[in-house]
């Protein structure tokens, strides 16, 4: 056998010895960079934000700023005490109080169960002229049927005031719109510190009396 069919007998050797290695090699380097990419997406799916799903279901409001910290005044002494009683230790429900007061209601509010409370604010007493208010304040059959239009019988969550219509004790429609922590009542009247709890209503604090239509 010649010299030059030698050397053709060890080239082909070499190449089918070399050829399993290559394809090996490239086996591996797909199932590294396979098992790469997996990881990869993995991380990319665990890093992304979760969905913020978690209710609101706590004060609301620039008004909130104004309640005391703590004591019979404070959210959660309010929590404790029925509605008429917990508005009496808030300071900017007094004209609120007063005309509650003026008119019986307070056994009417403190026993009902489950309502809902639009109370306005001494400043949203302030707006309306002082002989209209010194007259509304002394014919107890009006000021009972406004207060009353301030009163749902249900506790309403923020989620239903976000476009809402409901009867309200004094037999009225009472509407709401908004969302998250802005709310309109009647189209008129802000809420300035919403869904407040007390022992047996939910209450919204609002900017300005809400007037049932005569």
């Amino acid at each position: 056998m010649s010299n030059r069919h030698l050397r053709r007998i060890a080239v082909a050797a070499s190449a089918a010895a070399v050829l399993p290695l290559a394809l090996t090699a490239c086996s591996s380097d797909s199932d590294t960079s396979a098992s790469g990419s997996g990881s990869g997406a993995d991380k990319a799916s665990s890093s992304a934000p979760a969905e913020d799903t978690q209710p609101m279901d706590e004060p609301f409001g620039p008004g909130c700023a104004t309640v005391p910290k703590t004591g019979a005044g404070s959210f959660d002494g309010m929590a404790q005490d029925p509605v008429a009683t917990a508005a009496s230790n808030n300071p900017a429900l007094s004209t609120l109080v007063t005309a509650v007061k003026q008119a019986d209601l307070v056994d009417t509010l403190n026993s009902a169960e489950n309502i809902t409370v639009f109370a306005p604010t001494n400043d949203a007493f302030a707006k309306i002229p002082k002989a209209d208010l010194d007259k509304l304040l002394a014919d107890k059959a009006e000021l009972s049927k406004v207060l009353t239009s301030h009163v749902v019988g249900e506790k309403l969550t923020p989620k239903q005031l976000e476009k809402g219509s409901f009867d309200t004790l004094a037999k009225t429609k009472l509407t709401t719109s908004g969302a998250k922590t802005s709310y309109t009542v009647n189209d008129s009247s802000k809420v300035v510190c919403g869904n407040v709890p007390t022992a047996n209503a939910t209450v919204y604090i609002v900017d300005t009396v809400l007037m049932p239509a005569s």
